[in-house]
């Protein structure tokens, strides 16, 4: 019988003897993502479904294919939920959210991740399918197991160059019993102020969002902070933020879909304005980083340590200057224009140590160079 798994492991053995470049897909949710890649299609999404789920010990495993609001939908039932709340985008076919591997593949996280950890901090375990058609397994179900080299979480952020995901471990958590939004009107400068004195204090910060609403007269300049954790200490931290800078609490309903409206990115400011050429770029900046000299919209997440920008992709050179003046980083996240025809590099040049390493791993993962040659780096 020929199952999803040996397709997959006959497909890729094909391909590596033709050099033949294989396109690795699940929903197409990401494909806006890095640099376009051609080849044959591997689709991931007829090898899914959730393998094993103990709530009890707080893991579970599963199937590449796995739609993310099918395992979520799983974990919401027993009370439990994925941490960093990994992104929804839209797929091709205009449906909300993409599959497990693509998400673990992609390695983004959402807005609680300067609270939580990135999702590659909640890998535990991983099987794939290297270059030479080999089915390999690291890591396990428990945070200690693991030996030598970490490749379970080296497969996050990977964007599917170096190998087929096929299942994940996962950690995952019990949903917080306490949850309240504040909003604060606020310039760029005083919110990242104030965040900083509130993450030097006892109180349970999960998640921040800054941005000028231009939906709103006025456009006032907004920080939404969100808070969670026991009920207690949730409603002592409302109090005491409240006093110390004046704002309001919002309805948890609408703050719940604002919040996911952040991490989809369909929110106002996610819009790209009609006639411009602009593009969505990126800047991930330690949260001390000031604001940045910058003439272009901006919305800051993640305590001040990352900062979307709509600019044009001329602007290259100053968007990556700006953010290693802070010791960060800018990716190039949506171009504007067609995927095809953008010359710009998306994410910042390797140091050539760091490329070395890069181009290693490659080599031994993936030695004909077959699994989404140039998604992240040409030569890659």
């Amino acid at each position: 019988m020929n199952t999803p798994l040996q397709h997959f492991t006959d497909q890729i053995r094909n391909a590596a003897a033709q050099r033949t470049p294989l396109r690795i897909r699940g929903a197409g949710s990401k494909d806006f993502y890095g640099h376009p890649t051609q080849g044959e299609l591997l689709d991931t999404r007829s090898y899914s479904g959730i393998v094993s789920y103990e709530p009890t010990e707080l893991v579970v495993t599963v199937r590449a294919g796995t739609p993310v609001a099918e395992l979520e939908a799983a974990l919401a039932e027993k009370g439990q939920c994925l941490a960093f709340e990994p992104p929804h985008f839209e797929t091709a076919e205009g449906s909300a959210g993409g599959t497990c591997g693509g998400m673990v593949a992609a390695g983004l996280s959402g807005p609680a991740r300067a609270s939580v950890g990135s999702l590659r901090d909640y890998v535990l375990g991983v099987q794939f399918i290297n270059g030479r058609a080999e089915q390999l397994t690291f890591g396990g179900q428990v945070m200690k197991n693991v030996a030598g080299y970490d490749v379970s979480r080296l497969m996050a952020g990977s964007m599917g160059t170096l190998a087929l995901l096929t299942e994940i471990s996962l950690k995952v958590l019990p949903v917080a019993p306490g949850e309240a939004t504040l909003v604060f009107e606020l310039d760029q400068a005083q919110a990242l102020a104030q965040l900083h004195r509130w993450g030097a204090q006892p109180l349970p910060l999960n998640a921040s969002c800054w941005v000028q609403d231009s939906t709103a007269p006025g456009a006032p300049e907004l920080l939404f902070v969100r808070l969670r954790g026991a009920l207690a200490a949730v409603e002592s931290a409302c109090t005491q933020m409240l006093a110390d800078v004046p704002g309001q609490r919002l309805d948890n309903a609408q703050a719940q879909a604002d919040w996911r409206a952040c991490c989809d990115q369909t929110l106002p400011f996610f819009q790209p304005a009609a006639g411009q050429d602009l593009c969505l770029w990126r800047l991930s900046v330690p949260q001390t980083a000031p604001v940045l000299n910058l003439p272009w919209p901006t919305l800051v997440e993640w305590h001040g340590g990352l900062r979307w920008l709509w600019a044009p992709e001329s602007a290259h050179a100053q968007l990556r200057q700006a953010a290693a003046n802070v010791a960060g980083s800018a990716t190039l996240f949506r171009a504007a224009c067609a995927s095809d025809t953008c010359a710009t590099a998306r994410f910042d040049a390797l140091k050539p140590a760091t490329w070395q390493v890069h181009q290693r791993l490659k080599a031994e993962f993936d030695p004909a160079g077959i699994f989404n040659p140039g998604r992240t780096y040409k030569g890659l």
